[in-house]
């Protein structure tokens, strides 16, 4: 479901638009970025952030999303003592998108064996810059991490330490100056959608460290639209959307079969 407030936080912050989606074996919230103030909410790392669990607004100070999450479990239920969360998708700090916790040991090991297995269906809505021709097409590289300067690059499948990259992409539609693509990862290494769609001359708008030459409201222009994957306890088949923010400004995608 979605929750949306207009309510001030205790520190006079804007709470930010997220979802949230729970049960006793699942917590799908939405990463958020808040594009007034331009606070980015990683998975991981400190940062104040302010979000919407369901009813209740959180702010502060928190050590990550991963921390958020914790404070709102243990208020929505009462528990005492510490709260598990297993952190089963993570996105980089200017993505936008669906996080999936999962809420015991038991949920986590199922689920890690799925996307171990790559059965888990992840998919991403990007804004790049130019037009992306062909309209439709699957992008191999083997990427390699520089961890001095932070970065990935694209290397030669024979250097030490580069892995294979994989990814699958269809053109939603073009823009003034830009191409919307949905992109459905095959293999999840660091920033691969920012380096692969970068080196072939379309970096995601907004992404300063890959290339880009345009300004976003707000983070970069990559979103973890959709996530399909079996229920760990009851093998049915789930498909969590995190709607885009309003900041996208998007024409109409009414259409759109994704």
């Amino acid at each position: 479901m979605s929750a949306h407030s207009s309510a001030q936080s205790s520190d006079g912050l804007a709470p930010i638009p997220a979802q949230v989606r729970k049960n006793t074996w699942l917590l799908a919230i939405t990463q958020a970025i808040n594009g007034a103030g331009m606070q980015l909410v990683p998975t991981f790392g400190a940062i104040q952030v302010v979000m919407l669990l369901g009813n209740a607004a959180f702010a502060g100070l928190a050590t990550s999303l991963l921390a958020l999450a914790k404070k709102y479990i243990k208020q929505r239920y009462n528990k005492p003592g510490n709260v598990y969360l297993g952190v089963m998708s993570r996105l980089d700090a200017p993505v936008t998108g669906v996080v999936l916790l999962a809420r015991n040991s038991k949920a986590a090991r199922r689920l890690t064996a799925q996307f171990r297995s790559r059965s888990v269906q992840k998919t991403y809505w990007a804004m790049v810059e130019g037009p992306v021709r062909p309209a439709a097409g699957r992008l191999v590289d083997w990427l390699l991490r520089d961890k001095r300067h932070r970065r990935v690059c694209v290397a030669g499948p024979t250097v030490a330490g580069a892995q294979q990259a994989e990814l699958s992409y269809e053109r939603i539609c073009l823009l003034e100056g830009a191409s919307l693509l949905e992109i459905t990862l095959h293999t999840g290494r660091k920033h691969q959608i920012r380096v692969q769609l970068a080196h072939r001359g379309h970096p995601i708008v907004g992404d300063v460290k890959y290339g880009s030459t345009r300004r976003f409201p707000a983070g970069i222009a990559l979103h973890a639209r959709q996530i399909r994957l079996l229920h760990p306890v009851r093998r049915e088949q789930l498909t969590i959307l995190a709607d885009l923010p309003p900041y996208w400004r998007l024409p109409d995608l009414a259409d759109w079969h994704g």
